[in-house]
This record gives structure tokens, C-alpha cells and sequence, in this order.
């Protein structure tokens, strides 16, 4: 995975390394310089409750931001078909995209406050904030009121927690840094199969409002878990800035940036047009329609165990590229798919292309950092562009369906992003590594 953390941190830090088991262990006294404070423990990694609790406090911080956010797809499709029924598709759409804008986007300030030390009040502030706001939605009726509480006040939150749900994982492991982060990343995946199970089947049971309210009971309940067990290791002595613009001076960063924007702009189309495209042309009842968005995410927890545990080995760029192009390739598919077995077994295969493709990405910037301390800065930088992509993608895509009538240019959309983006990445990795074919990246 590259030189170890604790050499980037500072050279003057007096390091021992190990290996047992297979594993790497690295032992530093307690002490303080002028650029971080430690923890009172040794410093040891990739081992114990200490480092493991930290995934577990991500995994909830996974689960209640991106986990709340591919829910969206299942209201989506509740919106268009009752709530909001005299909105178009597109308009609706608007909904998702800022709540997954600001996730992304306010990682140009979360990275930096992470940084400077301010891990726990971030997770305080986005914990009420997107329970707060599921609250709010469950008494929503309006399209401007949904806007405000579900898009801001959701996509507020979830962008305060979601920055240090990964920038935890290089603090605590080395050589497993990568499974670390995909096991972490996980709790994507099961809050994108519990939160639409719980609604879907709540909505018809107990009515819209209470099933969201169940929503917010639950992500407040998890959140306080995360909220216990998260603890910084290394506590900055310096300010740090809020954007390093000498990083895009770097091309690989600035390449992987690229493609990341343009992947984004096709990803999320296929969790927002699944259901409705199945349920308009008949493939499917609305009932079983509204269990696709949880297949896509259970299929993805594989999808993000896998490839990250694979990055440990072959390099994370190098597992990102196929996983990337596969995610193209299923998504131009989607245009000659008209039976229930063949919907399923897309949603299943794309969610575990895609899975990768989301779930490797900060390995990536792990790696390409030169200096750990910018970690938190350089990959809210990368979040931004994300955002921004993810803005303006199902919306795009609204609009191909409102004006054509067809879902046959989301397809086409989702597989060109993701084509080119795997496009961009191949030529990141050639300038990372030269032209060695199998060189780890």
C-alpha cells in the first residue's frame, strides 16, 4: 500500500515496525511535536478492539449518509407516483442530487475541520441534523418543503459525518487499510437495504409520515453509537487550510478528480430510473419494484469487501479501472433488458461494479497523498468535484426521460460516464506507475 503513515507523518518520529502473523505493527512512544499530539497508547495498528471500533463507528457513519442517501430512489418513486405526482421526473429528481451534493460537497470544509481536530463536533452537528431533517420530511407535503428538510437539512448532515467516517480508517491501519475502509463502507450497503425495506414496507403499512419518522428513530439510534466509539488519534498542532490548490499540480490527483466527476454524473441514474422504469413498462409490480434499490445495495456489500480487499494486494487503481468499465457495460445493457430476471440480475451485477467504484475511490487518494496530514483536505477537495457530478447527473437524466419519453438515453448516459471515466483512470495510473502493465497502483 506504499510507505507507511507514520513515516509521512514525520520523518523525526522514532518508528519500529514488526511483522506477526502477516500483519504489520508499528510501536511509537507517546509524545508530542510541534505538528501532532498523540493518543496516550502506543501506537499500534491494524489490530485490536481499539482499531476495529473505528471501523465500526464508520459503519454506522456509512450507514446514516451514504446509506440514507441511495434510499432516495425508493422515494423517488413514492413521490412521482403519489405524493408529488403533478411534478415531473426531473424536478423531482432535484431532490436526490442536492442531497448527495451537499454530502459530497461540503467535504471541502469537513476535510479541513477533520484535520484541525474537530471530528467530534462534526458528528455531532450531522447527526441531529439528518435525523432532525428525516423529522421534518415525515411532516412534508409540499416539493419546497421536502427540498428543505430531506435535500438540505439531510444532505447537510450526512456530508458532516461522512468525511470522517473515512479520513478515521488511515489513522488506525496500514497494511489492511484498504479491507478496513471497504468493511467500513459496508454499512452503504446495508443502510441502502434496511432504509428502503423499512420504508417501502412501513409507507403501506403505517402511512408515509410514520414510516419516515421510524427512518429518523433508527438513524438516531445508530448515530449514537458511531458518536461513542470515534476517536481521533492524532490531534493537529497547526492550522491547516481549507484548500490545497498545489495538489492539482499533481496530475495523477488531478486525473483521478476528473474521473471521479465524470463517473458521478452517471452513477446514481440507476438507483433513481430503476423502479420507475420497471413499474411505467410493466416489468414489474410496484410492490416488488420497490425492493430493487435494496438488491442493487445488498449485492454492493460484496462489491465493496471485494475489490478493497483485492486493492491490498494489486493496487487500488488497478481494481478501480474494470470495476469502473463493468459499471459501463451493465449500464448499456439496461437498454435491451424487459423481464423481471433480467432486471434483477442488472441491478445485482451493477450494484457490485458500482460498490467498487464508490468504495475504492478514497484508497486511491490515501495512497496518491503524499503527506497523511492533507488526507482529510485533499479528499474534501475530491468530494467537491464528486458533488458536483452528482448534481447535475439525475437530473440530466429526468430531462432525457421527460423529453423522450424513454429510458433508453439513461443508459446510454450511465455507460458513456462510466466508459470514459475508466478512459481517465487508465491514463492516471500510466503517469502514477509509467508504462509497467502490472505494476501495483
Amino acid at each position: 500500500m506504499g510507505e507507511l503513515a507514520c513515516n509521512k507523518i514525520g520523518a523525526a518520529l522514532p518508528t519500529t515496525c514488526s511483522s506477526s502473523s502477516g500483519d504489520i505493527e508499528v510501536k511509537e512512544k507517546p509524545h508530542k511535536n510541534n505538528i501532532l499530539s498523540f493518543d496516550n497508547d502506543e501506537l499500534i495498528y491494524d489490530r485490536g478492539w481499539k482499531a476495529w471500533s473505528q471501523v465500526l463507528a464508520a459503519f454506522f457513519l456509512f450507514f446514516n449518509s451514504w446509506g440514507i442517501v441511495l434510499t432516495y430512489g425508493s422515494f423517488q418513486t413514492y413521490y412521482e407516483q403519489h405524493l408529488l405526482a403533478d411534478e415531473s421526473p426531473s424536478t423531482i429528481a432535484w431532490i436526490g442530487s442536492i442531497q448527495s451534493f451537499l454530502l459530497l460537497f461540503i467535504g471541502a470544509i469537513t476535510g479541513p475541520l477533520f484535520d484541525a481536530g474537530y471530528a467530534r463536533s462534526l458528528l455531532i452537528v450531522g447527526w441531529a441534523l439528518y435525523s432532525f431533517g428525516l423529522m421534518m420530511t415525515s411532516i412534508s407535503t409540499t416539493f419546497w418543503q421536502i427540498m428543505l428538510s430531506q435535500a438540505f437539512c439531510v444532505g447537510l448532515g450526512s456530508g458532516s459525518v461522512f468525511v470522517p467516517s473515512v479520513a478515521i480508517i488511515p489513522q488506525y491501519f496500514k497494511r489492511r487499510r484498504a479491507l478496513a475502509n471497504g468493511v467500513a463502507a459496508t454499512g452503504t450497503a446495508m443502510g441502502g437495504v434496511v432504509y428502503p425495506i423499512m420504508f417501502s414496507q412501513l409507507q403501506l403499512k403505517i402511512g408515509f409520515a410514520w414510516a419516515t419518522r421510524v427512518l429518523g428513530f433508527t438513524a438516531f439510534a445508530t448515530g449514537l453509537i458511531a458518536l461513542s466509539l470515534l476517536h481521533v488519534r492524532f490531534k493537529p498542532q497547526e492550522k491547516r487550510a481549507l484548500v490545497q490548490l498545489s495538489a492539482f499540480k499533481d496530475p495523477v490527483f488531478t486525473l483521478f478528480c476528473l474521473a471521479q466527476f465524470i463517473g458521478f454524473i452517471g452513477l446514481y441514474n440507476v438507483v433513481v430510473h430503476i423502479q420507475p422504469y420497471v413499474i411505467e413498462n410493466g416489468i414489474m409490480s410496484e410492490h416488488l419494484a420497490f425492493y430493487l434499490v435494496s438488491m442493487l445495495n445488498a449485492s454492493s456489500i460484496i462489491g465493496r469487501i471485494f475489490p478493497n480487499f483485492m486493492a491490498d494486494y494489486i493496487g487500488p487503481i488497478n481494481i478501480m479501472i474494470p470495476m469502473t468499465l463493468l459499471s459501463g457495460i451493465l449500464a448499456i445493457s439496461w437498454i435491451r433488458i424487459d423481464t423481471t430476471a433480467g432486471v434483477i440480475a442488472l441491478v445485482v451485477l451493477y450494484g457490485f461494479t458500482a460498490g467498487g467504484f464508490t468504495s475504492v475511490g478514497p484508497v486511491v487518494f490515501m495512497n496518491i497523498t503524499p503527506d497523511m496530514r492533507d488526507f482529510g483536505t485533499r479528499l474534501g477537495m475530491s468530494f467537491v468535484l464528486c458533488s458536483l457530478g452528482s448534481l447535475v447527473g439525475t437530473p440530466i437524466g429526468g430531462a432525457v426521460v421527460h423529453s423522450t419519453g424513454s429510458y433508453e438515453g439513461v443508459a446510454v448516459l450511465v455507460g458513456v460516464c462510466f466508459v470514459v471515466a475508466a478512459a481517465v483512470m487508465t491514463v492516471a495510473r500510466f503517469l502514477s506507475t509509467g508504462p509497467k502493465l502490472f505494476a501495483s497502483a
